[in-house]
């Protein structure tokens, strides 16, 4: 049975994807600006498929990602935003599927020949505190899985805290950043699915769950397309900076900012201003005003 993309708009008139996104298909369809969200439905997965996977793997597959893969083998639904006349790719969630989930080995990671191993990047400085589970480990104390690769801003696991012999009650989610730093997510499969669906798959979500947070692109996006659980907080530097971006067409122009043409050698006076004082004082004002107006929808 071949994958099959579920045309735009039509998400909704199947029960099952409809379970599968939890309903998010309908929200985004009537967000400003928003067109192509699609789901390239998969068929399930055969349990024999699973119990090859831990045959090979020697791990025990949590039960929860076992009926997910029951269910479908492998989700992927994006959605894009339409500026001006162009079509954005913008969301994307992901799970891949069983042949894909494979662990992260050294060769995943390097192609260098001199390059550094996996077990030298481990840090034992950081280990569990009461607000945060112990790190997983490189080396084999742990055994990690790629549950999706972030379209190359990191990569989530399957971790497996106890190595192999691994038991189904030891995993958790864990974001792996590009600096290879880990990040925890939730404790189970089901709690990280409801994460991915709710954030909408905006770029770089993951990182909302790190120390350094999302880039300053990301904000802009995050500012328009507001997860359904979303922790408003992280967008409070620069509030209204983002409140003034919320129409779709003017996302990416500069704030506050007037192009004032440079003059060219010495070209003839302009109105007898002399020097970098003349210009200074009307075209400050003038700069001013015309980024007051346009910086602030909602003039009284």
């Amino acid at each position: 049975m071949e994958e099959e993309a579920s045309p735009p708009g039509l998400g909704c008139s199947k029960p099952h994807l409809e379970k599968l996104t939890l309903g998010i298909t309908r929200i985004l369809e009537s967000s400003p600006g928003v067109t192509e969200v699609t789901i390239i439905e998969k068929p399930p997965a055969e349990r024999h498929m699973i119990s090859s996977w831990e045959q090979k793997n020697n791990c025990v597959m949590p039960e929860d990602v076992k009926n997910f893969y029951l269910m479908t083998d492998g989700f992927h639904m994006t959605w894009s935003v339409k500026l001006d006349e162009h079509i954005i790719p913008l969301g994307s969630m992901a799970i891949n599927s069983i042949s894909k989930l494979t662990q992260l080995t050294q060769s995943s990671m390097y192609s260098l020949p001199n390059a550094p191993t996996l077990a030298d990047l481990e840090d034992d400085t950081h280990e569990a505190s009461d607000d945060q589970p112990e790190k997983p480990h490189f080396d084999s104390r742990s055994v990690i899985f790629e549950l999706d690769s972030c379209n190359g801003n990191g990569k989530v696991c399957l971790v497996y805290k106890s190595g192999k012999p691994a038991l189904a009650e030891d995993t958790e989610i864990w974001f792996l950043d590009r600096a290879l730093y880990w990040h925890f997510l939730t404790d189970t499969f089901t709690a990280y699915y409801r994460l991915l669906i709710t954030h909408l798959g905006l770029p770089q979500w993951q990182y909302a769950f790190t120390s350094y947070g999302i880039s300053p692109q990301a904000k802009q996006w995050f500012s328009m397309y507001k997860p359904i659980t979303y922790n408003t907080n992280l967008l409070t530097e620069e509030t209204d900076s983002f409140v003034n971006k919320l129409d779709p067409s003017k996302v990416f122009k500069s704030k506050n900012k007037i192009v004032i043409p440079k003059k060219k050698g010495p070209v003839q006076p302009a109105g007898g201003q002399k020097g970098p004082s003349g210009p200074s004082g009307p075209s400050t004002s003038s700069t001013s005003k015309s980024s007051s107006g346009s910086g602030n929808p909602t003039r009284k």
